[in-house]
């Protein structure tokens, strides 16, 4: 095996020892190897970062949008380039099966692309002013230094999804990824180099959250916090950012209905259900968390779906024909497994899975069986709670008004899927299911040109796309007079 790295902090285009000698250990989720050895920044680490990336904000803030966007560009050649590389990377600290991490290397680079090509369309207005000769303009400036907090799930596209407009926009940006998976945002600094950054611009803090995330957010040069992460470390966010008066974007939990309605395409609809289950291992905030099938099919779709859960290969992310690897830790496995038990308790039927996988490779890392559970009802706990984890929730409805009733019974408002062929009830659910983004006839898979958005506990703000963007701005009203 490889000797595990030593990383330091990214602070000012180079990297910077931490003020403590602690270091975190990150460790492979499928192996149990140490990978490396990360730096833990202190309040006075952060506070450097901060300054930094405050004194790099003028000189970068004042560029022609086209001359940021040009050093956009120039990294998404260099993830192009390195593209196995940061696959590798990602699936080796989190755990996802390879050909899932390639695919979320491609949506870093197009989260990265979609700002760079969009920049010049941060748009402001002139308005006829109310005296003579007056005019009115709303300009669109930058925060000024932009915080992001970002999840494991997805350790590079949730660092790609931040950092693309936020430096587009004329920001410059300090990220802390989490503990577990720092691994690939370090990857992509070490390209921020290559690809000719100005230093301070860009900059990466490594640690936990109640430090070195509480000290981002609470600082006072920080304008703009973007956040993805549980929806309890959001509200934690947001109460520690309200005495700064700081404007707060959080991208939380979810837990998605997935309705399949009686004129529903059936085979489409499982390998749907299935795809947007056990993807990552469950580890997703649109995730189908639970599954609303119409009485009158629900016989037939549970024997394709028993089917199709059963042939899933559960194992070893960096082998091609591995379709679901670990949880990401051995805590998350086990509340996932407590979940289960207690869904058991409250009258659920375990159809597969239900367990820890042991023997062999399996004992190793933090594999659990892919699981599909019957006799469900919407009082159970594992229906109002978000599992992120790969458990899937069989629950029968008898009509389309039963299934949006349960649907929006959620303090949760994310994600949802529908699958229906009947246009009346497409637009029903436009005006009548209340989440922020609908996948019709589809799995799931936001588009970085969309807008990634909830509702309720699934946070507020959102990212992507055009309005996604325009977070990334604030304005400013001149009244113009000659």
């Amino acid at each position: 095996m490889t000797k595990p790295k030593t990383h330091d902090l990214f602070i000012g285009g180079a990297w910077s020892k931490a003020d403590n000698t602690e270091r975190d250990t990150i460790r492979n989720p499928a192996t149990g190897d140490i990978l490396a050895h990360v730096a833990v920044a202190g309040k006075d680490d952060v506070n450097r970062a901060l300054r930094t990336a405050q004194d790099a904000f003028p000189a970068w803030s004042r560029l022609v949008a086209t001359d940021r966007a040009d050093y956009l560009y120039r990294l998404i050649e260099l993830i192009r380039r390195d593209a196995e590389k940061l696959a590798r990377i990602i699936t080796s600290e989190n755990g996802k099966p390879l050909k899932e991490a390639r695919i979320e290397v491609n949506f870093a680079i197009q989260l990265i692309r979609f700002a760079a090509e969009n920049v010049r369309r941060l748009e402001g207005n002139i308005i006829p002013g109310s005296r003579p000769g007056e005019k009115i303009l709303i300009e669109k400036i930058p925060h000024g230094v932009v915080a992001g907090i970002s999840a494991w799930n997805f350790p590079l596209a949730l660092t790609a999804r931040k950092m693309g407009p936020a430096l587009a926009a004329g920001n410059t940006f300090v990220i802390k990824p989490h503990e577990l998976t720092p691994l690939s945002t370090l990857a992509l600094a070490e390209l921020s180099v290559e690809a000719g950054f100005p230093k301070g611009i860009f900059n990466v803090v490594t640690g936990g959250g109640a430090t070195v995330g509480n000290a981002l957010v609470t600082n006072p040069i920080t304008k703009l916090i973007t956040m993805t992460g549980s929806t309890p470390a959001g509200r934690k966010i947001m109460a520690a950012a309200s005495a700064g008066l700081k404007e707060v974007r959080l991208e939380l939990g979810g837990k998605a209905p997935f309705i399949v309605m009686e004129d529903a395409d059936i085979d489409a609809a499982v390998n749907a259900a299935v795809a947007a289950r056990f993807m990552n291992c469950g580890q997703v905030c649109t995730a189908n968390e639970r599954t609303y099938v119409h009485t009158a099919v629900y016989d037939a779709f549970l024997k394709r779906l028993r089917t199709k859960v059963e042939a899933l290969k559960t194992g070893n992310p960096l082998d091609e024909k591995t379709d679901m690897g670990p949880k990401i830790s051995a805590q998350e496995l086990e509340k996932v497994d407590a979940m289960v038990r207690k869904a058991v308790e409250q009258g659920a039927k375990v159809e597969l899975g239900g367990r820890r996988l042991t023997g062999g490779d399996y004992d190793r890392g933090n594999f659990y069986a892919p699981t599909l559970l019957t006799n469900v009802n919407g009082d159970m706990d594992i229906v109002r709670n978000e599992v992120f984890g790969p458990v899937l929730s069989l629950i029968r409805v008898k009509d389309f008004d039963d299934a949006i009733a349960q649907a929006n019974n959620s303090r949760y408002g994310l994600s949802a899927y529908i699958f229906t062929q009947d246009l009346k009830k497409i637009m029903r659910m436009t005006n009548e299911l209340n989440f922020g983004e609908i996948y019709v006839n589809r799995e799931g898979g936001e588009a970085a040109q969309g807008f990634h958005h909830g509702y309720g506990d699934s946070g507020i703000g959102g990212e992507d796309g055009q309005y996604g963007l325009e977070a990334y701005v604030d304005t400013k009203t001149v009244y113009l007079n000659a």
